[in-house]
């Protein structure tokens, strides 16, 4: 594994790989990623998550219009309503300079707003944001193939937490957030456990590939959108 950050670290793997978007931020940071904590107040995260959970149109997550398969996500797509969507705006107008300052990027277009609720059983296998596996015929991840060179960063707005116990629908047990490449010094892979609240920035590209690993308990919601830049 290589460094790159002050206490995280990446798998070696990378290195052999052709990755075209490949792009970390300062090696000086403790971390390559953020973790914005309290963007949304314990209130305005209950009010999401209460009318995400009464959303009768919720429907399954597609890919680029297309169906996706359930063995790969099995997440539902909720819509936020006109007055939580301007709250999302302006939210994220107050930490858009601390997120440009850290990455070192001025972000430009991005996609809409994602609505994403998982319940028991939901999950999201390792996938990369901005490019598609490519594997040999064993099966094994050789390389990453650019796909969506405009998703330069991804941001993440959790309204529900994790708990290993949950009790109520603003909390929820697995849904870990996991980035499959990294790890700290002692090999450990990283793994967040989202607070509601919070928001963590990654940049798109494969170096931070990532998977949602499957709720046992609770609602899990996330407020999701992939970023445009000039880097």
């Amino acid at each position: 594994m290589h460094q790159i950050s002050n206490y995280v670290y990446a798998s070696d793997e990378l290195l052999s790989w052709d990755i075209p978007t490949k792009r970390l931020p300062n090696p000086y940071h403790d971390f390559p990623y953020m973790v914005l904590e309290g963007v949304l107040s314990p209130s305005e995260c209950r009010a999401i998550t209460a009318h995400a959970l009464a959303d009768k149109d919720a429907m399954q997550a597609e890919l680029r219009g297309k169906s996706l398969d359930t063995a790969i996500r099995k997440t539902d797509l909720h819509t936020l309503s006109t007055e939580h969507r301007a709250l999302y705006d302006r939210r994220f107008e107050a930490v858009r300079s601390e997120i440009e300052t850290f990455f070192a990027i001025s972000l430009s277009k991005a996609t809409d707003v994602q609505v994403l609720g998982y319940e028991s059983g939901s999950f999201y296998v390792k996938h990369s944001d901005d490019a598609s596996e490519l594997r040999d015929s064993d099966g094994n991840v050789v390389g990453y193939r650019t796909v969506a060179p405009e998703r330069k960063l991804t941001t993440v707005l959790f309204t529900t937490s994790y708990t290993p116990n949950p009790t109520d629908s603003d909390h929820f047990s697995g849904g870990e957030l996991l980035f499959n490449y990294l790890c700290d010094e002692a090999g450990n892979t990283i793994t967040l456990r989202p607070e509601a609240g919070d928001m963590v920035v990654f940049l798109s590209n494969p170096y931070f590939a990532h998977e949602v690993l499957p709720v046992k308990e609770g609602f899990r919601l996330s407020l999701v959108q992939w970023h445009d830049a000039l880097m």
